[in-house]
């Protein structure tokens, strides 16, 4: 059985997230949090947060043992861009983009994981 969990409007790019993702897509879940915990990226915390929903999401909702989850799917997707003003010489102004991402973890069972 496949559970997810979501994490919308996240203030670090998709980029970011994403080179976090790859280092724990397909791991076991405890192996996963331990990546997550040594990985000095800032898209690391966010990241954990979501991991750690989607395990009490397949505890509580769907009766899974958290011990035997393998992270099956980890995606970012990018989210709107809020757009700043920054004053730059002669009068001019540029703009800076302050990104955001959704971040989607699924988790399912490693039996399922197999087949």
């Amino acid at each position: 059985m496949k559970v997810a969990a979501h994490a919308k409007y996240i203030r670090e790019p998709a980029s970011k997230v994403r080179l976090v993702l790859d280092l724990v897509r397909g791991l076991p879940v405890d192996d996963a949090r331990a990546v997550l915990a040594m990985t000095p990226r800032g898209a690391a915390e966010p990241i954990g947060k979501v991991l750690d929903s989607a395990i009490a999401n397949a505890e509580h909702n769907h009766a899974l043992d958290a011990e035997d989850l393998v992270v099956a799917e980890a995606f970012a997707n990018e989210g709107p861009t809020l757009r700043r003003f920054r004053p730059r010489a002669r009068g001019r102004s540029t703009r800076i983009r302050k990104r955001t991402s959704h971040i989607t973890i699924v988790v399912s069972d490693q039996d399922e994981e197999n087949v």
